[in-house]
């Protein structure tokens, strides 16, 4: 059971020590003034406290979804660009939360952020195989993959779904292209270095832009808008609870 103290202390701007005189002088506390107890029940949380003049609400663990919007890297900081951290101010347990896996500048959708390392480990696993879908806006057609269909490193990619899709179906989120003459949605079970793109050119075809509208069973939804974020359960993304994290 994780301490009063310590979740107070990761939910707010005070220090271990600050917590602890605060608790001593009775300034936290329920809201409705009754004292609390030192450790908390994990089915107790969220779990809103009375700290000094203002209702805090705590939190163990935290898990979000961000719409990212293009222009942005999947960093908590960057010198050259702006980061997708920077806007998920106000999102529980800010300072710990961690991207599954990356989003890079010119890719916008779902981008899950999440403080429970382990959860982390079993999303980006290989083992795993948690799939990814995207929706992308191309400049040709492309060629069905052939049997045995790798890329020009070698790498194989694991494609579970390759189609075309209308425009007026696509996301929203999705960027429209003028130029574009298709669009696609493909599921993959891997996050390989500009996969998608490079799975594109190979089938002869080229991406013009790109938006991931589910990961595991985390589906984008049509009304957040690019930049926004809500919060989201491990079950949201599988459908279970977290389990073992890969060896």
């Amino acid at each position: 059971m994780p301490r009063l103290d310590q979740l107070i202390a990761r939910n707010t701007h005070y220090s271990r020590g600050d917590v602890k005189r605060l608790l001593r002088s009775g300034a936290i506390c329920s809201p409705s003034g009754e004292a609390l107890d030192d450790w908390i029940e994990p089915a107790a949380l969220p779990l809103t406290v009375h700290v000094g003049d203002q209702d805090v609400v705590l939190y163990d663990s935290s898990h979000v979804l961000q719409n990212k919007p293009l222009g942005c890297v999947t960093a908590l900081g960057d010198r050259q660009h702006a980061v997708a951290y920077d806007l998920l101010g106000g999102a529980p347990l800010l300072d710990e939360l961690r991207p599954v896996g990356r989003l890079d500048l010119d890719t916008s959708g779902l981008l899950l952020w999440t403080t429970d390392g382990q959860l982390l480990q079993r999303l980006t696993h290989p083992k795993r195989k948690v799939p990814r879908t995207y929706q992308a806006a191309l400049a040709q057609p492309f060629v069905p993959p052939p049997p045995g269909f790798t890329l020009d490193d070698g790498h194989q990619p694991h494609i579970t779904e390759l189609r075309e899709i209308d425009r007026s179906s696509a996301h929203p989120s999705l960027a429209r292209r003028d130029e574009a003459t298709l669009y696609a949605s493909i599921t993959i079970t891997g996050g390989a270095y500009h996969e998608v793109r490079r799975i594109f050119a190979a089938l002869g075809s080229h991406v013009l832009a790109l938006c991931r509208v589910s990961f595991g069973r985390l589906v984008l939804p049509e009304d957040l808008p690019p930049g926004e974020y809500r919060a989201v359960s491990p079950e949201d993304v599988l459908g279970e609870s977290p389990g073992p994290a890969c060896p």
